[in-house]
């Protein structure tokens, strides 16, 4: 006979790369780990694993069995969450991706209180720069700033998102101040190398407009964007949620142009075709409150 135990650790192995973090994720001994793996072996009547000194790897029947068991455990864990929730208990598994500074500045400081409220809820955070495809990630949703342009996602707007043009002082008493799409293209710009760098889009009265500097820096990190538009090294366009406190404080500028930035959000987004957890939707509702609208970080 299968067992779930078994097929939990068969899965754990697997993702994690070795016996003893699966007994970590697990909360198990590496022992009972390795009698876990070995009952459900001799149930299925072949090895799923390659053993060696130094790594595990799949046997052609482990490469079969390894989707079947990562939804089974999956459609258990669901399981179990869905009857907590039908007794007014969130719980169970959750795991989203969201940017890095976004996360630290922002996304942090919200979840802890709905965290310390719901503490069934076993919430996985990866803070990651890359564009993820939550398809195939295994994410239960992304959370992303920036136009929402993926027609394969359900897409939950949490706020809106404006974007400043910023530099600081000393470079605009070197360079100048630009007053026009024309005078702009002449500048120095630190893009965002994962959105390009035509990425200083405005609405005008003629439509939109897509506007190439000189790429003076690239970087995937909103935080190094900043530091080099601070150190002087060129022009950024920056969300409100990242330049607001260096505008206050001084270190940079909100260059005053007669254009409007192209609108932008920071959403929440989850697969089509799957119906989201109610803990999922519990967490929306509790970031949209926490963000405000407008957002917090506006206003500063």
């Amino acid at each position: 006979m299968i067992r779930i135990e078994g097929i939990a650790a068969f899965v754990a192995t697997v993702e994690h790369g070795s016996i003893s973090g699966a007994a970590r994720q697990l909360r198990l001994s590496k022992s009972v780990v390795s009698e876990r793996l070995a009952e459900l072996e001799r149930s299925l009547g072949g090895a799923l694993l390659h053993r060696t000194t130094r790594k595990l790897s799949l046997t052609e029947d482990g490469s079969a069995f390894l989707p079947r068991a990562q939804r089974i455990t999956r459609d258990v864990v669901e399981a179990a969450a869905d009857i907590a929730e039908r007794r007014g208990t969130l719980a169970g598994a959750l795991r989203i991706a969201a940017p890095v500074t976004f996360g630290h500045m922002h996304l942090g400081p919200a979840l802890y209180p709905f965290l310390r409220r719901h503490p069934e809820i076993q919430l996985t955070l990866d803070l990651d720069d890359r564009r993820i495809d939550v398809a195939s990630s295994g994410h239960d949703a992304i959370i992303r700033q920036g136009v929402i342009d993926d027609t394969r996602l359900v897409v939950w707007k949490l706020a809106k998102s404006h974007r400043l043009l910023v530099a600081s002082a000393d470079y605009l008493a070197e360079h100048g101040t630009p007053k026009s799409i024309e005078d702009l293209r002449q500048h120095r710009g630190i893009f965002y190398t994962n959105r390009g760098a035509a990425d200083w889009r405005f609405r005008t009265t003629a439509g939109p407009v897509a506007i190439q500097a000189k790429q003076a820096f690239g970087v995937n990190n909103g935080d190094m964007i900043r530091d080099a538009v601070i150190a002087g090294l060129g022009l950024a366009m920056l969300p409100a949620f990242i330049a607001a406190p260096a505008i206050k404080a001084g270190t940079l500028v909100n260059v005053p142009l007669d254009l409007v930035a192209d609108e932008e959000w920071i959403y929440i987004a989850h697969t089509q075709g799957r119906d989201p957890s109610t803990k999922l939707r519990a967490l929306r509702d509790h970031l949209k409150q926490a963000f405000g609208d407008p957002p917090y970080w506006d206003a500063a």
